[in-house]
């Protein structure tokens, strides 16, 4: 068995009692009170997350907008330096090869970031598709911590604690800022649904700015299990449950992501027959009239037949609904449309509603 790589932060989150698993790879802590209790704490004051576990990718040369636009569904040609896009990059066939932030420095100069489970194929993928473009490539994955400061007191606390200014960096745009003598990044991004800030620097300086935050006693420290329940809550995808090889943007009605006034870029004729023709399944919310679970993985059905499955499902901790996504055969698709959920060898009765179960605070 492969042994678990442990981020800079490992030794703190043992420290602390943390709950901890595999996640991508990593030894990642999974809760240190509770779930409840770290997912209310963000929505409600702050929280921070060791993301360390994440990739990022620098990519430099002449042709780095040509190329990252080439690769990307999203269009880097339409934002200025110190702005940062959300989008996929995709295989032909259309699937998803992952799910990524791009920050422009500038338009020879740009940091990906990505999944930590798809780091390796992710680079791998990358490279084999430079051929013929002026640009250098660099894993930089290793070089970098990475922490997340979520929720609507995340700037005061940063800002009082780091003794930083964030106040002016705007909602998707990010700033290299000199901190202990170092450069550190930091963004106006999140996975939370919540205001927040993400930085990224040298282990050592991570380790110190975890230190002081949460010795501050106001920034809850909290796990990969909060984070999911959390970002689900608002929409968002996780690469491998509503975003895959098998599952593409359009499907997960992230089409807003894949712009298709791009003179090129890889799976852009995918894209637009779907956009054009329509999908043959799509990732739906489905709120539940009773109390149970529908975990991922669970089937969904229709008098007996199966049409789709859960990709998450929980009991909603904000709103205490019972609620899921899930990719479904698309002519159940409609808002209002009856369903059912098989949870183990029962059968509960669901209705398709928005997937968004609770409001995004985010300040822009």
């Amino acid at each position: 068995m492969e042994e678990l790589i442990k981020t800079c932060l490992y030794n703190k989150h043992i420290a602390l009692g943390a709950k901890m698993s595999p996640f991508g790879g990593f030894d990642m802590p999974i809760e240190y009170t509770s779930i409840i209790e770290e997912h209310n704490a963000v929505r409600h004051a702050a929280g921070i997350f060791d993301v360390s576990h994440m990739g990022e990718v620098s990519i430099k040369g002449t042709e780095a907008e040509k190329y990252v636009n080439h690769i990307f569904t999203n269009n880097v040609c339409e934002i200025e330096s110190g702005q940062i896009l959300y989008g996929m990059m995709l295989y032909p066939s259309g699937g998803v090869v992952d799910d990524l932030l791009v920050y422009k420095k500038s338009s020879t100069e740009y940091f990906l970031v990505i999944n930590a489970s798809n780091i390796a194929k992710d680079y791998a993928w990358m490279v084999e598709n430079s051929k013929g473009f002026d640009v250098v490539l660099e894993n930089q994955s290793e070089l970098y911590g990475e922490v997340a400061i979520q929720g609507p007191k995340a700037e005061e606390l940063i800002e009082k604690y780091l003794n930083i200014k964030i106040s002016d960096i705007g909602f998707y745009t990010f700033k290299e800022l000199a901190y202990k003598g170092q450069t550190i990044l930091i963004s106006r991004t999140g996975y939370t649904g919540e205001d927040g800030f993400e930085i990224y620097a040298t282990p050592e300086i991570i380790n110190e700015v975890w230190d002081i935050l949460v010795g501050s006693k106001e920034v809850a420290p909290c796990g990969l299990g909060s984070r999911d329940t959390l970002r689900f809550e608002v929409a968002l995808p996780l690469y491998g449950h509503e975003l895959s090889e098998d599952i593409t943007p359009i499907e997960a009605g992230l089409s807003m992501f894949v712009k298709l006034n791009k003179s090129e870029f890889i799976g852009k004729e995918v894209m637009q027959r779907q956009k054009e023709q329509g999908v043959m399944q799509k990732i739906v919310g489905i709120e539940l009239h009773d109390k149970a679970i529908p975990r991922s993985g669970y089937d969904v059905e229709v008098e007996g037949v199966k049409i789709g499955y859960v990709t998450t499902g929980y009991n909603s901790i904000s709103t205490g609904k019972s609620v899921c996504m899930a990719l479904i055969d698309s002519q159940y698709a409609t808002l209002g449309a009856e369903v059912d959920i098989r949870i183990r060898k029962k059968i509960f009765k669901g209705t398709v509603c928005k997937k968004r179960f609770y409001q995004k605070n985010y300040k822009k």
